[in-house]
């Protein structure tokens, strides 16, 4: 038992690590100054979708087998690996790999190093990931028993420290509780931990398969345990950073910058010492993350290609092209793949709340398949509209679509889909 529940909290942390990325740090404290006097309301909005729903991605892949392309068996297999492929790019060298060395120089290594270059700052950040990427059957033991307990102790203090030296009270709020709601709720699809869970799922299913844990039921409950460690300590230090974004007293333009909302608190907190703290935790915070993508990232490329591409050949491509994309900077980063990022979550959201409600209900594959074409169909829209194909006609289009304004227009189209298609598959049996 005692190896049991060590093995938990070294998965529970890591899986901490992996999802707590730049993104996870920055944000909170922006939806903290945004819903002011609300904030409380918004921290449940963002629970949900940067808690709640990677949580359950991952268990729905531990649920149907040792990886996400596993979920082939109940929907399509030529569907789920097309879409794995597409994610392990997009969340791997293409833009969330590239966006975790890009913060580290902006907000980890130049307040302290002005004169630092970011293709320095890239060779190191990148050569750190691919040295310890490179051995797979100790990723985990090695954010989970070294790193994430330094990242942790680090915000703790900022968190601790600026909760009981308060300065402010949150502004009145122009925001009502459903609006700070779907703030916080909008702000957590900006995590992409969504996308992450699906992926990290194997890195972690190896480990527990690893260390002796081989029976399905086994990997659901040690998941399900290391889960809530992650889950728990993500509340602490979320809730902590927007309650600390809603008492910062900083001035709320329309251009405020998430990153210098941060450092204003962190300096505001600890002083120049805060600076020091929310450097080294941002850099840790991207690191790990890093590690663990590229991990993934290689893991994956080795197994679609049937080993022709090795692991280690997809570590050291990774992290070259992740280097090379990194020194465009967060700004254009998040530019070009906040459309990509549009298109591919909508999918992967509808398959994964289609599979954890409904999977022991429908069994036929058809309308999981219709549920996640649609959403696809939908999604596809931004693109259009995005690049002026069509434009007044996709955008009355859009417009007419309920919850738009969410950005979840493509919830009821695919639960109409999925529900018509289930009835006529019910039929055909």
């Amino acid at each position: 038992m005692k190896n049991n529940n060590y093995t938990i909290i070294t998965l529970g942390f890591a899986l901490f690590a992996m999802f707590f990325g730049a993104g996870n740090l920055i944000l909170p404290p922006f939806i903290g100054i945004k819903s002011g006097s609300e904030f409380f309301y918004a921290i449940i909005g963002f629970i949900i979708t940067g808690i709640i729903f990677p949580l359950i991605s991952l268990i729905a892949v531990v649920q149907n087998g040792h990886n996400f392309t596993d979920l082939g068996k109940r929907v399509n297999k030529k569907m789920i690996t097309l879409l794995a492929f597409i994610i392990i790019w997009f969340i791997g060298p293409l833009i969330a790999i590239p966006r975790t060395g890009a913060t580290t120089f902006e907000i980890g290594l130049q307040p302290i190093f002005p004169d630092i270059s970011p293709i320095i700052s890239a060779v190191l950040f990148f050569g750190i990931t691919g040295f310890l990427a490179i051995s797979p059957s100790k990723i985990v033991d090695i954010i989970g028993k070294y790193l994430t307990p330094v990242i942790i102790l680090l915000l703790l203090i900022l968190i601790i420290v600026g909760i009981v030296d308060v300065s402010h009270v949150p502004e009145i709020s122009s925001l009502s509780p459903v609006d700070s709601f779907a703030l916080g709720f909008h702000e957590g699809y900006q995590t992409m931990d969504v996308l992450g869970a699906v992926i990290f799922a194997g890195i972690i299913i190896t480990t527990i398969t690893e260390k002796g844990f081989t029976e399905v039921n086994q990997r659901v409950r040690m998941t399900i345990m290391a889960g809530l460690i992650a889950a728990f300590c993500l509340l602490i230090i979320y809730g902590g950073l927007v309650y600390l974004g809603a008492t910062s007293g900083y001035p709320v333009t329309d251009d405020l910058s998430r990153s210098k909302l941060l450092l204003h608190i962190s300096n505001s907190i600890l002083g120049k010492s805060g600076t020091y703290i929310i450097s080294l935790a941002i850099a840790l915070a991207c690191l790990t993350t890093a590690i663990a993508l590229t991990s993934a990232f290689a893991t994956f490329m080795e197994k679609i290609t049937k080993g022709i591409s090795s692991y280690k050949i997809n570590v050291i491509f990774c992290c070259l092209l992740s280097a090379i994309l990194s020194v465009k900077g967060v700004d254009e980063i998040i530019n070009y793949a906040g459309i990509l990022l549009g298109f591919v979550y909508p999918i992967v959201f509808t398959l994964i709340i289609y599979l954890i409600f409904f999977e022991k209900i429908i069994k036929a594959k058809a309308p999981y398949v219709a549920a996640v074409i649609t959403s696809a169909l939908v999604s596809s829209l931004s693109i259009f509209q995005h690049y002026g194909i069509a434009e007044s006609f996709i955008t009355s289009l859009k417009d007419s679509l309920p919850l738009v304004k969410h950005s979840l227009e493509w919830v009821l189209p695919s639960f109409l889909a999925f529900t018509i298609t289930s009835f006529f598959s019910k039929k055909r049996a």
